[in-house]
């Protein structure tokens, strides 16, 4: 198959783009690079099975040739992105998702949107199955992003519905693994660059809070499994083992063999108290759940963050010493 892959130079869209090529497709990967980095699709350049447009998906967007796939991956996705993002956030939530269905439609291709765990908001039901509504404040900070997945989500059933698309939704949970931005502000990297700093690891409240954290091989297997099904319906792809912040720092703190202390904040706006999927669905339907265990993935991924850490404070001592 042809595929497009928005977002490909992201932390998820790029190890999508490594799964369908692995797979003996051809992918076109876009990005504009505001979240994502050229260092993640370097490996690729010259692949040719491989070619890179540079784009935001707000506007037009034109593919020569045939696409038998698109898959809607960019947007910035952490905190730290969104919050100091939220007007293009909104924008490649409802404009970028409008584009990329534009172009599905016109070439007759499947579409894929990379929905999220977030359009639960802060849940009153526990674990969230695919059938819960969602409580989700609309004129918070965070609401830019959970409302611009919920009507990137309505609007991709609108086109399943009126246009005849064939479509496919998935709802990401907590995912980390290489290829995460240092400073994205995502939970997982900041305790272990933190950690290996030696820097206190910051914990917002009383760490109670719970997240159920997917590494990126095990989600990319769910997300590919999803895309070759022929489930419509919105589909939770994460790891139904949950944790809390507290549970995580301590696991970060004996991997990395830090001896950093903890450093508590007051919790921000509508943070979650729980997040916890349901994957009866992925189970039943695709045969899938997660493999790799929590301290598997941290050992998966802390050398991926020793060595940008390592090069970092390598730089910042030459530029001293020049100064």
């Amino acid at each position: 198959m042809r595929i497009l892959i928005t977002g490909g130079a992201g932390f998820l869209g790029s190890h999508l783009v490594d799964r369908f090529i692995a797979e003996g497709h051809d992918v076109i990967a876009v990005d504009n690079f505001i979240t994502g980095s050229p260092d993640n699709i370097a490996h690729l350049m010259g692949n040719p099975r491989f070619s890179f447009i540079q784009l935001d998906v707000t506007n037009y967007i034109y593919v020569e040739g045939k696409l038998d796939g698109v898959l809607h991956f960019a947007s910035p996705a952490s905190p730290v992105d969104y919050l100091e993002l939220p007007i293009p956030t909104l924008k490649v939530g409802s404009l970028g998702t409008h584009k990329t269905l534009g172009l599905a439609k016109a070439k007759g291709a499947r579409y894929l949107l990379a929905s999220t765990s977030e359009v639960y908001g802060d849940p009153l039901v526990h674990p969230q199955p695919e059938t819960y509504w969602g409580n989700v404040n609309p004129v918070g900070p965070r609401g830019v992003y959970d409302e611009a997945k919920r009507f990137a989500e309505a609007l991709v059933m609108a086109y399943h519905r009126y246009h005849g698309v064939d479509v496919r939704i998935v709802r990401i949970f907590n995912t980390y693994g290489p290829r995460m931005r240092p400073a994205d502000g995502r939970v997982v990297s900041n305790f272990i660059v933190q950690a290996l700093r030696g820097e206190p690891l910051t914990i917002y409240g009383d760490g109670s809070q719970t997240r159920s954290f997917t590494y990126v091989e095990d989600e990319v297997e769910g997300i590919y499994r999803l895309f070759m099904s022929d489930r419509v319906d919105p589909t939770n792809i994460g790891n139904p083992v949950e944790f809390t912040v507290a549970q995580l720092a301590q696991a970060v703190l004996e991997e990395t063999g830090s001896a950093s202390k903890l450093d508590r904040r007051p919790l921000p706006t509508d943070d979650p108290k729980v997040r916890q999927p349901d994957i009866t669905v992925a189970r039943r339907v695709l045969g899938w759940e997660p493999a790799i265990p929590l301290r598997e993935g941290l050992r998966k991924t802390i050398p991926y963050f020793r060595r940008l850490v390592e090069e970092n404070d390598a730089g910042a001592r030459v530029l001293g010493n020049q100064g």
